[in-house]
């Protein structure tokens, strides 16, 4: 299955691992040249590569994931595979479509960890979700709001701002009024 997020800071295409297919990988990164005004041959080129190896490609089952990512990054679309432990998305990208159990307890152990490494955290779910999180733990005094508030800025530009966390608690699956005492309760028995 093959997702796109379009937001005003990226262009991420998402690529199930189990479902990967190529021909839909190629067909919408086509569209990100066209949209740039790039034929095949101006697109091969920014990517370094021969246009035949782009024919070639419309032809073929699979790619060297380097070839792919030269293809990509010459029209500014970032590649990610999904984690298929993680749930669905909402259409736009932005959140999990739901809340599960096991879904919920991977945060807990993430948040209830203080870890603040960008990549940890954009592992976990949709950067904008994920900023969200980091907001509102940034509200509790036992964490480090200074670090909390920089995480989320890095995962998602502007996501500390009051109107976008009130956005994110609009639509967000995770409740804080849920989450919150299961953290706290996480916390200090792991202390």
């Amino acid at each position: 299955m093959i997702l796109i997020f379009r937001s005003t800071y990226e262009i991420l295409l998402l690529m199930n691992k189990s479902t990967y297919n190529l021909s839909t990988v190629l067909d919408e990164l086509t569209q990100a040249a066209r949209l740039r005004g790039l034929n095949d041959s101006e697109w091969a080129a920014r990517a370094s590569l021969p246009k035949e190896t782009l024919s070639r490609l419309r032809r073929r089952d699979s790619c060297d994931f380097r070839t792919l990512l030269a293809l990509a990054n010459a029209v500014d679309v970032r590649l990610a595979t999904v984690d298929e432990t993680l749930p669905a998305l909402t259409h736009d990208g932005n959140f999990p479509a739901e809340m599960d159990r096991e879904y919920e307890e991977m945060l807990l152990k993430l948040c209830a960890s203080r870890s603040l490494a960008p990549q940890r955290w954009a592992a976990a779910g949709p950067r904008f979700f994920m900023a969200g999180m980091a907001v509102m733990l940034a509200g509790m005094a036992s964490f480090d709001r200074r670090g909390l508030l920089s995480l989320a800025e890095h995962l998602c530009p502007g996501a500390g701002e009051p109107e976008v966390f009130a956005r994110w608690l609009k639509r967000s699956p995770l409740r804080p009024a849920r989450f919150l005492p299961m953290l706290d309760m996480s916390v200090k028995h792991a202390a």
